[in-house]
């Protein structure tokens, strides 16, 4: 069986998740994986059977035996990884958000289009089995034409602030995956958003110019309405929620338990708490995104999320916050400034 041979850049929480991942899917031999704290790697990557550790993701990048590259380092840096992978004919796993500017996405996505490469984004929760069971339940019409989508997504904690400083803001590192599912839920682009949110939870996040708590409305092409809602912090749980309404019914999922064991006494009823965070609750979902994205390279395979849904996610994003800072209704129809 031919082996795809891959090179991870950056070394964080989400690298070496999907390192790990990596390590046990067939077909695949993870050869470097690159970080500039390499000190703090090399005993963890000998461990699981990474064969080099880096500073330098250029040494990645100019291997000829490395096919595919997985972007895992700062949103920052995306962009001009993207197009020097393109550049050598590398396919690219990149995680959300492509980028925090419309026009370099743009630009990224014209340069793998241009080499012929494979672009899969990071939307996990495209590949969680319940949304995956709205999305084909909406696309075969079982609840005929959708009326109104209603998205929670609640952490249970917010991240420290030195993260939220370059982090792009809550509808950027937060939000955005709501956005990806509302449109992958629906079938339907968004052309309108409208937002408003506020600092109800650590005024040191407003100190630093985010919110971290937010409600978007969204206006489909299709004419359907959505509702997205966000918290930084839900002292219950990671929550989780979708539901799709249509002319001929409803679908819904509710949030994921480690068991669906309910204790009934005198004293009341009792579930489990819910999954802590989303490394937990959407642990399968990246097996399955791993998967996904060798698949289409072996198989040559379109990948399940492509460019053009990071750069949608992103202008519905930048519209939320432009909606946010103006108080107005933003449409999407005029941010795009190329052809992608």
């Amino acid at each position: 069986m031919k082996k795809v041979t891959i090179g991870i850049i950056g070394a964080g929480r989400i690298g070496r998740l999907h390192a790990e991942n990596l390590v046990q899917v067939s077909g695949v031999r993870i050869k470097t994986i690159s970080d500039i704290f390499v000190d703090n790697i090399r005993i963890w990557a000998r461990e699981i059977g990474i064969e080099n550790v880096a500073t330098d993701y250029e040494e990645i990048l100019s291997d000829p035996e490395i096919d595919a590259v997985f972007v895992c380092s700062p949103t920052a840096t995306h962009v001009p990884i993207i197009k020097k992978a393109a550049t050598v004919g590398k396919h690219i796993f990149c995680e959300k958000p492509v980028s925090f500017s419309v026009e370099e996405t743009e630009a990224a996505l014209q340069a793998v289009k241009k080499a012929g490469v494979k672009l899969q984004v990071g939307f996990n929760r495209r590949f969680d089995r319940n949304f995956v069971k709205v999305h084909e339940t909406v696309k075969n019409g079982v609840i005929g034409k959708p009326h109104i989508v209603k998205i929670t997504s609640r952490d249970p904690e917010p991240p420290p602030v030195d993260y939220i400083k370059s982090s792009g803001g809550l509808f950027f590192d937060m939000a955005i995956h709501d956005f990806d599912m509302a449109r992958y839920v629906t079938g339907s682009e968004v052309i309108e958003v409208y937002a408003r949110g506020a600092n109800l939870i650590d005024p040191a996040i407003g100190e630093v110019g985010d919110i971290d708590t937010a409600v978007t409305t969204l206006t489909f092409s299709n004419g359907a309405i959505g509702i997205v809602d966000n918290s930084r912090k839900a002292v219950y749980g990671y929550d989780q929620r979708v539901e799709v309404f249509g002319a001929k019914g409803n679908i819904t999922v509710e949030n994921d338990r480690p068991t669906s064991v309910e204790i009934s006494t005198e004293a009341g009823v009792f579930k489990d708490k819910l999954k802590h965070f989303f490394l937990e609750r959407y642990k399968d979902a990246y097996m399955v995104e791993t998967r996904a994205f060798i698949d289409s390279i072996l198989y040559d395979k379109p990948p399940v999320c492509i460019g053009n849904d990071g750069l949608q996610a992103e202008l519905i994003a930048k519209a939320a916050q432009q909606s946010f800072e103006s108080g107005c209704p933003i449409k999407i129809s005029h941010m795009l400034t190329h052809e992608v």
